[in-house]
Formats: C-alpha cells, structure tokens, sequence
C-alpha cells in the first residue's frame, strides 16, 4: 500500500509544481508522476537539511511540491528552455 500511497502523493505533488511554477512543461502524467515522487526525496532532503520533520500529513506534501518545483528549474536550465 506504501508504494500506491507514494505514487499518489507524487501524482498531487507533481501536478502542483506545474500549477505554481510559470511557464509552459509540456509532460505526460507518467513524468509528472515521476516528478513529484523525485520531488519528495529531493524536498525530503531539503527539509532534513533546515531540520523539519516531513514524515506526513501536509508538511510532506509541501516539501514533495517544493522539490517538484526545485527540479522543473533545474530541468529548465538543463534544457536550455526559457521564456521569451
């Protein structure tokens, strides 16, 4: 049930990130998906860094959406996109 659960925040998260972050990321729900799972270990580091506890509820979301957002950046600068 963990890995459906995952998946499923992933999704969310993912969804989320490409909601907030401007600009156009053309990617299927499969990449979105992986996005926000990528997401949440990216943002689950990053809360480990600052020392916040991000192991449920609404402050994993919120870290998973972070990460999300954090790596749409760092793949647009990867892929040379930018806006005009």
């Amino acid at each position: 049930m963990g890995f459906i659960w995952t998946i499923i925040v992933g999704f969310v998260a993912g969804l989320l990130a490409r909601a907030i972050k401007p600009g156009n990321d053309a990617m299927g729900w499969i990449m979105t998906i992986i996005l926000g799972i990528a997401g949440a270990v990216v943002g689950g580091f990053l809360a480990g860094v600052i020392g916040i506890d991000a192991n449920g509820g609404f402050t994993r979301l919120a870290f998973s959406v972070i990460g999300a957002i954090v790596l749409l950046f760092i793949y647009e600068i990867v892929t040379g996109k930018r806006k005009v």
